[in-house]
């Protein structure tokens, strides 16, 4: 195993250059030391500051660089380097041999007995009252058989045989729904079973320092009840292999429970939501509830939820390479209908018929045969994996010199037992006597390691990481990928989107300009020429993702589509718009989806034989920018020359009242222009000029409340907000006044705020510094945004981008953290993504900036109280040995103090809830070290302190504690060792108190607000008293007076004063893990010279 000096915790790895560390309270330093100090060092493995799209080569680097005892555990948690090519072959071998797996996977469930506890994923034979067989179905779609499509007439003849109606859907009905799963079987799949918590134990087990103890308290137990019997000789053995099984249940406990936890989290992040048509009404529904015969709308981002076929579609592509592992864009229309569920919708819109869902599919056959890979490096991991190395090969070391240092005093004979007898005589001392001493040597050198290597402190991380997702999701933010969770708390910059992040995403038209002038009353007619509303209407109708639902009762019309869509067929509506009555009366023949690079969508509709109209709506400037005329409210056509200025003007208006502003507008083509082809016709450009203007609307969406205390939050965090939007700049300038990204007009000037095209023209080295000033960036384009994030990452800056469309993904992939929005965000954009804010609020943004320093003060907190474990548990012990030839803290004891160091603290330190404090401080610098020189101080202070008083017992003790006069020597020995180790186990617990608060004086702020680290004290305090009390012959204690308890306790009390005094104490700015770092460089330069 090699073993690398690494800069990790001890020396600094990671940062962005200009920010004072979070929990241990920085300093300023100019930029040129910065970049001297915490430069990268390309020659430590574990200088990993990024690991989002890290290669497979730095990760295997790290991995073999670090000291491991329990490999299956330490590495439990990291990204399965084997995935990739895993899932390939699974892939290829499904596309192969699809119909065989299916049908043993059918097997298997059917002998397990599983059928029911899947949710009926496997039908049973009969397809019910439906007239088509399932497996013909299947085979239909998988085959992408077109001559059986054919026979079965057509997608139409299969809606028919399935009881569905291509534009209403199946009915609304509970009982159809289970009739269709019965039938045809439910959108799940069975999933590979997660590890038992046997698993669990068995990989506690792994340990090899804990193998070495079973082995050597198996002789002992062995020897010891050779020569002392049954009823003494087990004890020393017994008391060692109970407490290594001990520190194995609870390991593996605490382990299982975080398994359930990120287990929940991947059940979450796969029950994708949708709209599907039923009863003619669009309903959202989880994606386990698609069933055979849904009608399923599908827009560009979606991901294909289940087999079915195509039943109309505009410019529908398709990303197959989920499946096909071929990274093309395939087009689907009539003559190639087949739709894969898993995949993804690249452009276009349409509507699919399912025809498979769960097993039926390949998706569902693929997702059955691969685990989730729930695992993942996280800078913060690979950090402590080379602190632990450091510490570890310290340890390795001290247990060394130990080992020596007591056999070489055993055998010069030296050393004395309890009675003051020597225990190694040349020629005396029996065999046996000699290997149970050796044993006992060597268990308590192997104990130390089992101390000394903090094989727990990686798993911290996975601990708080754990803690705060399930945390977060209580505050609307679902993490994908652990990685984000940390790195948000360095995030220097969040690169936010306007419409539904800052604003409430709820949109209504509050001005119209039609006519040629103003309208009184947004949504009132009664000054427009029917002409006009006809023309409008029909716009509105055709040129639209939404849908209007009128109920067969009679109740209120129910309007659906995206906010815009549903804005604007709202006020269609009052307008007086007859839906339906359109839509049957005239069809579309070609689509322009909505683009958000041209910032318009269109349609060419059909009326009747003969006529043709083009529909165009989109930002109003751009539109307005194609018009030549408008219809006035007369009905008739006018120049728009002279109208022009008037409009812009309007346009400018509103914007300035924060209002988006979406023209209407259309044209008439000639029937012999128009392509009669299908292929001709779905490579046909709308035409886009000589427009007549329709009307222009004006949309209101208002800020969220709170999100301007949330943009001061994290201005005072120093963290800045920007804000990238579509919209144009009058619009932006407008709400990022009233959303306090721009603190006034005077900050309004031509360097914070920017058009994405003037920004996108600019060269690199331009963007680069222009990007460092601008804090609005209106009509921006997916790919603006993206240079914009690549430019303020070249600056240093940790960057967080918000993002809802399926343009967005580059920017979210490119991004050091890539949050998508839950509600209005597309599937692609989530698999983009980091972090999915489920409630689409930016205040929710600010809650993940919380944990992603909570998370890294947190780790902080259990590092200083670690090292402070075992720094006193070291010394004492190597002086101990050095000088007497024994150690007062015994092997049982010293696995007690490495439970109570490892698991339960960090169960109770790793999971402090996050406070206002961390916001009151500059980001985490990602290059900071970890131990950082406030907590150098702390972790000094207190392991001196605790040295000092453990040596004083040791070597004085029977003199202070008034044993000396005691005439059973052996009694006074073991009340003093118990003293020693009850004093060191209550400078422990007091000493956690003051790890909550590195840099704080009141180290009880928040307290009550952590019930688990007031358990977690309260069930060691009352542990260490069972253990010292009523486990003397176990735990090679006695009982202690009430004298000697309260002496204890006070040693313990002390460490509160000592930690207030302590904080007065200055710490230089430079960081200790410079004079660290200096030799090993001096070093390597030497040897590369």
């Amino acid at each position: 195993m090699s073993t690398t000096s690494s800069s990790n915790g001890l020396l600094p790895t990671s940062m962005s250059g200009r920010h004072d560390d979070v929990e241990a309270g920085g300093s300023a330093r100019t930029q040129d030391e910065h970049h001297e100090q915490l430069e990268h060092d390309p020659d430590d493995p574990f200088d990993l500051d990024n690991t989002k799209n890290a290669s497979a080569q730095s990760l295997r680097r790290w991995r073999q660089a670090a000291l491991v005892l329990n490999a299956s555990r330490r590495f439990r948690y990291t990204l399965d380097l084997n995935k990739e090519e895993h899932y390939e072959s699974r892939r290829r071998m499904i596309r192969a041999h699809a119909q065989v797996i299916r049908a043993a996977l059918l097997f298997k469930l059917a002998g397990e007995q599983q059928i029911g506890a899947v949710a009926s994923s496997t039908p049973s034979a009969s397809t019910g009252n439906f007239d088509i067989d399932l497996e013909k179905l299947v085979s239909m779609t998988r085959n992408q058989n077109m001559s059986s499509l054919q026979q079965h007439g057509g997608v139409k003849g299969v809606a028919e045989k399935l009881k569905s109606n291509l534009e209403q859907g199946i009915e609304e009905d509970e009982k159809e729904v289970i009739d269709r799963k019965n039938a045809f079987g439910s959108n799940t799949y069975p999933k590979k079973k997660g590890k038992s918590f046997y698993m669990f134990l068995w990989e506690a087990w792994q340990d090899l320092t804990l193998i070495i103890l079973i082995i050597a308290a198996v002789t002992s137990l062995a020897l010891g009840i050779k020569t002392e019997g049954l009823k003494e000789g087990w004890l020393d053995g017994g008391s060692i292999a109970f407490a290594v099984l001990l520190v194995i249940i609870v390991t593996a406990v605490s382990d299982y429970r975080q398994s359930l936890q990120f287990q929940n989290l991947n059940d979450e992040k796969r029950n994708i939501q949708l709209e599907v048509m039923r009863g003619g009404r669009t309903v959202k529904i989880s994606i386990y509830d698609v069933v055979v015969g849904d009608v399923i709308p599908l827009r560009i981002g979606d991901q294909v939820p289940a087999d079915g076929v195509l039943i109309s579609g505009h410019s529908l592509a398709i990303d197959e390479s989920s499946m096909t592992g071929e990274s093309k864009i395939v087009n689907k229309d009539q003559k190639s209908p087949f739709l894969m569920s898993g995949c993804k919708v690249a452009d276009g819109v349409g509507s699919m018929l399912v025809t498979g869902v769960g097993i039926n599919t390949e998706w569902g056959l693929l997702m059955a045969s691969i685990s989730e890979d729930t695992g993942e490096e996280t800078p913060l991991q690979v950090r402590l994996n080379g602190l632990a190395t450091f510490i570890g090969i310290v340890g390795l070391t001290v247990a060394l010199v130990v080992l020596v240092a007591l056999l070489v005093r055993y055998f010069t004979g030296t050393t004395q037992d309890s009675s003051g007898a020597t225990q190694f005589v040349k020629g005396t001392t029996s065999i046996s006597d000699i290997v149970d001493d050796c044993v006992k040597i060597f268990t308590i050198a192997v104990t130390i390691v089992v101390v000394a290597v903090p094989e727990g402190l990686p798993l911290a991380v996975t601990l708080t990481l754990a803690y705060s997702m399930r945390k977060m999701m209580a505050d609307k933010a679902l993490v994908r990928r652990l990685s984000a969770c940390e790195t948000m708390g360095s995030a220097t910059t969040i690169c936010s989107d306007k419409t539904g992040t800052l604003t409430l995403n709820q949109m209504t038209v509050v001005e119209t300009y039609a006519g040629g002038s103003k309208m009184d009353v947004a949504d009132n007619p009664s000054g427009l020429h029917p002409k006009l509303v006809a023309l409008i209407s029909e716009g509105v109708a055709q040129n639209t993702t939404g849908n209007v639902f009128h109920p067969k009762d009679g109740g209120e019309v129910e309007i659906s589509g995206s906010p815009t869509e549903k804005a604007i067929l709202s006020w269609a509506y009052k307008l007086g718009m007859k839906f339906d009555t359109i839509r049957s009366e005239s069809a579309i023949i070609h689509a322009f989806p909505f683009n958000s690079e041209k910032k318009r969508g269109g349609v060419a509709v059909l009326r009747g034989d003969s006529e043709v109209f083009i529909h165009w709506k989109g930002a109003a400037e751009i539109v307005l920018g194609c018009c030549t005329q408008y219809m006035d409210s007369n009905g008739t056509l006018q120049p728009i020359d002279s109208q022009k200025e008037f409009f812009r003007l309007a346009i400018d208006a509103m914007a300035k009242n924060s209002l988006r502003c979406v023209a209407i507008a259309c044209r008439t083509q000639e029937l012999n222009k128009v392509p009669k082809e299908q292929e001709d016709l779905d490579k046909w450009s709308l035409p886009e000029d000589e427009l007549t203007l329709l009307a222009i609307v004006g949309i209101k969406d208002p800020c969220r409340p709170g999100v301007r205390e949330a943009v001061r939050i994290c201005t005072s965090a120093g963290v800045k907000v920007r804000m990238v939007t579509g919209d144009n700049l009058q619009t932006a300038k407008a709400i990022a006044l009233e959303c306090g990204i721009l603190a006034s007009d005077t900050e309004a000037v031509e360097s914070t705020i920017i058009e994405g095209k003037v920004f996108r023209e600019l060269s690199e080295k331009e963007r680069e510094q222009v990007a460092k000033r601008i804090t609005v960036m209106g009509r921006s384009s997916p790919n603006d945004k993206l240079l914009l994030v690549q430019a303020l990452r070249k600056n240093g800056d940790v960057v967080a981008v918000t993002g809802d469309g399926t343009n967005d993904a580059p920017a979210l992939h490119e991004a050091d953290i890539g949050l998508s929005m839950g509600i209005s965000g597309t599937e692609v954009a989530k698999e983009s993504s980091d972090i999915i804010i489920l409630d689409d609020n930016f205040a929710s943004v600010v809650k993940v900036v919380r944990w992603g320093r909570s998370v890294y003060a947190n780790i902080q907190k259990f590092i200083q109280f670690q090292l402070t474990v075992n720094v006193a548990a070291l010394i004492i012990n190597v002086v101990a040995a050095m000088s007497s030839g024994d150690v007062p803290l015994k092997a049982v004891q010293l696995l007690w103090v490495n439970l109570i160091m490892d698991t339960l603290g960090a169960l109770a330190l790793a999971t402090e809830p996050p406070t206002d404090h961390l916001m009151h401080r500059t980001p985490v610098g990602r290059r900071e070290p970890l131990i950082t020189n406030i907590m150098w101080r702390n972790l000094l202070v207190q392991s001196f302190y605790q040295v000092a008083v453990l040596l004083v017992l040791n070597f004085a003790g029977l003199s202070v504690l008034g044993l000396s006069q005691d005439s059973n020597h052996a009694h006074a020995v073991e009340v003093k060792n118990t003293m020693i180790f009850n004093a060191f186990v209550m400078c422990q617990i007091f000493n956690e108190f003051n790890a909550r608060k590195p840099d704080e004086m009141n180290v009880f702020s928040g307290v009550s607000k952590n019930p688990l680290f007031v358990a977690i004290v309260g069930v060691t305090f009352v542990l260490q008293i069972i253990i010292v009390t009523f486990l003397g012959e176990f735990a090679h204690t006695v009982a202690l007076s009430w004298q000697l308890w309260l002496a204890s306790i006070v040693i313990g009390l002390v460490s509160w004063p000592l930690a207030v005094v302590g904080k007065l104490i200055p710490v230089p700015r430079t960081p200790m893990s410079v004079y660290f770092k200096k030799p090993f460089r001096k070093y390597r330069a030497s040897r590369s010279a």
